[in-house]
């Protein structure tokens, strides 16, 4: 095992004294080409070239002598200290840090960036890497060769979005270059680079129509009042204190499967909120989202998005969101929902399965319209769960049958649930429906 293992970050600015004294005593350097042409290296110790960080880590581990590890950036921060610190190489490092790449790209675009998403983009993990940049309005990228700037952008599609992309950080030839997402895929980008995709509605989380500042007895308040609740009381509270959350987190709502006022938009001629529609209860959406399970990194289709509260509180899960109905006034009310809540929703109207066939692959998917034909519809698409509901057993049984045709493990729960008015402790709303569930095989 090498006596000493010293991983060394480089930013481009000249070398430390300790780093300088490490690779004085080296007699092995690992690093990329650039770092092995570094005048400092020393030309009698062995060099290895940095591919396969495991690989190194292996020969570092049978190395006699002393080692030095070179790593762009910050080597603690997505770096290689990980990698050599991993258990089955037995290896303890002492590292000399320097400025991440993402740190001084923000730098670079004089941008705060503790409410950054920070993600690598590279051959696995770049489908996963655009859903965090739908789902989030400021998003640091570690790129790589097949996963840089110009694929980035044509993976988000129609959704619009500005980039920030450095080239070369801390060399002679660095260079940063704005453009809208658009544009992007019209160039070529030199490796390596950091891109900060920002945009999307940036608006807070608000309460809805006439639940601000309910006291408990005061109109608005009760089951659906904003006391009760959490909505008062919980203002922004100045600077931020959590790391990749906006300053003004946490949000003013706490909690999921909010009640349906919460999100119902105000019908102009009854003058109350619409009613929901059938499979819109919150005890049912409360279900669909346990067994969904959305997550960052994730994009879930929310089908028949109605008033959008499924679809909202996947969003608040930090998972990317389209939803898609084939009702004007249902994508109105949705993407109103999600400017309320201060969630990215990409809102697409159409008639379900045709609409679905342009749309990106889904991690999770929840059918809350179009029964049979587009459950079997998603499918065929193969996400890893599905979710919809069903009003009858017949209905039940045939979409379950389509689930496990499609290759779905199937779950079928009967929820009832019954809704108290707590004034008068009587019956005010009861629901029955058939929630089903399909997990991948």
């Amino acid at each position: 095992m090498a006596d000493r293992v010293t991983v060394i970050g480089w930013d481009g600015s000249p070398l430390s004294g300790a780093a300088r004294s490490a690779l004085g005593a080296a007699t092995l350097v690992a690093g990329a080409a650039h770092h092995l042409q570094l005048p400092e290296v020393p030309r009698g110790a062995e060099h290895v070239r940095l591919g396969s960080v495991s690989l190194a880590a292996r020969r570092i581990a049978r190395h006699r002598g002393t080692a030095v590890v070179f790593a762009d950036g910050d080597p603690g921060f997505f770096g290689v200290v990980r990698a050599l610190r991993a258990p089955e190489h037995g290896l303890e490092v002492e590292v000399v840090p320097a400025v991440s790449a993402l740190a001084a790209a923000f730098a670079r675009a004089g941008m705060p960036w503790d409410d950054a998403q920070l993600v690598v983009a590279n051959s696995r993990t770049l489908r996963r890497a655009v859903n965090v940049c739908r789902a989030h309005t400021k998003v640091g990228v570690l790129t790589s060769p097949g996963a840089g700037p110009a694929e980035l952008a044509l993976l988000l599609g129609p959704v619009h979005r500005t980039f920030v992309i450095c080239e070369a950080l801390g060399t002679s030839s660095e260079e940063v270059t704005v453009l809208t997402s658009d544009k992007v895929a019209d160039h070529t980008w030199r490796d390596p680079n950091v891109v900060i995709v920002v945009g999307g509605s940036q608006q807070g989380a608000s309460p809805p129509p006439g639940t601000a500042g309910a006291q408990p007895g005061e109109a608005g308040a009760g089951a659906a009042g904003g006391a009760a609740h959490g909505w008062t009381n919980m203002g922004h509270q100045g600077g931020g204190w959590l790391a990749a959350q906006s300053p003004g987190y946490p949000p003013p709502m706490r909690g999921w499967a909010l009640p349906h006022s919460f999100y119902a938009a105000q019908d102009p001629a009854a003058g109350h909120a619409r009613p929901p529609r059938a499979g819109e209860s919150a005890q049912l959406r409360a279900g669909q989202l346990a067994r969904l399970g959305p997550r960052i990194g994730d994009l879930v289709w929310d089908i028949g998005s109605g008033s959008g509260a499924l679809a909202v509180e996947a969003a608040r899960f930090g998972a990317a969101v389209i939803a898609v109905d084939r009702d004007a006034d249902a994508c109105a009310r949705t993407a109103d929902a999600g400017r309320r809540f201060g969630v990215q929703l990409d809102v697409v109207q159409g008639t379900a399965p045709q609409i679905l066939e342009d749309l990106p692959e889904p991690d999770v998917v929840r059918v809350g319209g179009g029964g049979v034909r587009t459950v079997t519809a998603v499918a065929e698409r193969r996400p890893g769960r599905i979710v919809t509901h069903a009003v009858t057993r017949d209905e039940a049984e045939a979409i379950g049958r389509a689930l496990a045709e499609g290759g779905y493990a199937v779950e079928c729960a009967l929820l009832q649930s019954v809704q108290l008015d707590t004034d008068e402790w009587v019956e005010s709303e009861r629901a029955v429906v058939f929630l089903l569930a399909g997990v991948r095989n």
